[in-house]
């Protein structure tokens, strides 16, 4: 901590943040760029929440590894504000013109969805034209319903107590079109199928990503460790902010200090703890956790929270001793396999051979299977997907789980998930659970925090920084 950051740390903080995740450090940051003196409380020993790394002594060498692939698109406008803000811009990569491979495992067929350097929705027609895994009849009833999507009214509550799954049969979308094409995108946004799926959240999804202007679903991701963004970029623009950042600090109990404001009981380690007092604190935690804390009175219904349903994400790595695939990335079809990533380069992988990282949305059949199971059925589906992959050495396979990786974005949820500014006088929500539109995404993440922070400037009587909220 710098000597200015340790003289505004003894005068104590005017803001507390709980959580350390996307939302936490983009809520610290916002309200430090504003003037406040702010104190950032995180229990686990690091920044980034579920978007992080950690290191794995392999047969290939030592690796940095994600706990989990995540990517972003260009329509995620606030998070590439946070990219910018933490100066993490190098650390990512953003494709030029949006190109996905799909690859058909049953048939042996490579797709491609991409978009023409033309007006929406024109911009798909010639990759939806040319789409092989669809008939010419269902590619037809794809723009049609594709049209139908555009139509509608985000602010329209009666989306969010409609499946999309049932709406996309309403239009004429067979099985098929729905496993080939809605939930090839649905499932690794939104963490769950057409039928699991709110209508309200699926188009938003589609229209802001395919719908809303030519370039908006382009394709980033990182090509660093998220650990070095999440947590080392971010960690460092906090203290430049004047951020007091406390690692692996539980907070115990959250309640009204008897001269007004907050007081944040802080546990530090064996038998030490901290109390803080502030005026305002921002509660950016899982909504379990934040229903653990709230006190009464801030939210009229503080059960919802408990109301929220979570879904799992499952994340398989192969390292092979050779290398089976040139391709990025891409996705699968007729296979269990959903969304392929080549991780050799990022995790610092020296050794010859490559890295591979299977991304498992929805994963609510495999996310408990042994990992010997999950071998047994991914190895050789990676294979039919891979013929290069046949025969080849397997030199290290493991798994990450997330058993409660996002929110589940069911029909109903939309009513369940806060505002930002709760009934309690300077307590406030972040959290890709709370209401802000998006689904349980980074992006969805930062905005929140985005909206936190400005709450809280605004009863505070502070100007809120122009740039950053824009993005939200």
């Amino acid at each position: 901590m710098s000597e200015h950051a340790a003289s505004e740390a003894a005068r104590g903080p005017e803001a507390v943040v709980i959580g350390g995740g996307l939302a936490g450090t983009t809520a610290a940051l916002t309200l430090a760029d504003s003037g406040v003196r702010v104190t950032l409380v995180e229990g686990r020993p690091r920044l980034g929440g579920l978007a992080f790394s950690f290191q794995r002594a392999t047969a290939a060498g030592e690796l940095t590894v994600d706990n989990g692939q995540h990517v972003f698109l260009r329509c995620c406008t606030a998070y590439q504000w946070f990219l910018d803000r933490i100066a993490a811009q190098d650390m990512v990569t953003l494709q030029d013109r949006l190109d996905v491979p799909v690859l058909d495992a049953r048939r042996a067929r490579l797709g491609r969805l991409r978009r023409a350097a033309l007006p929406v929705p024109l911009h798909l027609a010639a990759s939806l034209a040319t789409y092989p895994h669809l008939s010419l009849a269902e590619r037809a009833r794809v723009g049609r319903a594709a049209l139908a999507l555009r139509g509608l009214d985000l602010d329209d509550p009666a989306l969010d107590e409609t499946d999309f799954g049932s709406w996309l049969r309403d239009r004429g979308q067979s099985p098929r079109t729905v496993a080939a094409l809605w939930d090839l995108v649905g499932v690794a946004t939104l963490n769950a199928t057409a039928e699991q799926s709110s209508l309200a959240l699926a188009a938003m999804v589609f229209k802001t990503g395919l719908l809303s202007h030519p370039g908006a679903a382009d394709i980033g991701w990182a090509t660093a460790p998220l650990g070095d963004l999440h947590h080392g970029r971010a960690r460092t623009a906090l203290e430049r902010a004047g951020v007091r950042t406390v690692l692996r600090g539980r907070v115990t109990a959250l309640r009204p200090a008897a001269d007004g404001g907050w007081q944040v009981d802080v546990a530090t380690g064996p038998g030490r703890a901290e109390r803080l007092t502030a005026a305002t604190v921002v509660l950016a935690v899982p909504q379990r956790e934040a229903h653990g804390l709230l006190p009464d009175g801030a939210l009229a219904d503080p059960g919802a929270l408990l109301r929220i349903g979570t879904a799992p994400i499952l994340n398989v790595h192969v390292v092979y001793d050779r290398t089976v695939t040139q391709r990025p990335f891409f996705a699968a079809l007729d296979s269990p396999v959903q969304w392929v990533f080549d991780r050799t380069g990022t995790s610092g992988m020296t050794s010859r051979g490559q890295y591979l990282a299977l991304s498992q949305s929805a994963a609510h059949d495999d996310i408990d299977r042994p990992v010997s199971e999950l071998r047994d059925r991914y190895l050789p589906a990676l294979e039919r997907l891979l013929p290069a992959a046949r025969g080849v050495t397997v030199r290290d396979f493991f798994v990450t789980r997330e058993r409660t990786a996002t929110f589940a974005p069911t029909p109903g949820v939309g009513r369940l998930r806060p505002e930002a500014r709760t009934q309690a006088p300077g307590l406030y929500l972040a959290g890709a659970w709370t209401a802000t539109g998006w689904p349980a995404t980074m992006e969805g993440a930062v905005r929140s925090g985005l909206r936190a922070a400005r709450e809280a400037l605004t009863e505070l009587g502070r100007p809120a920084p122009d740039g950053e909220l824009t993005a939200a």
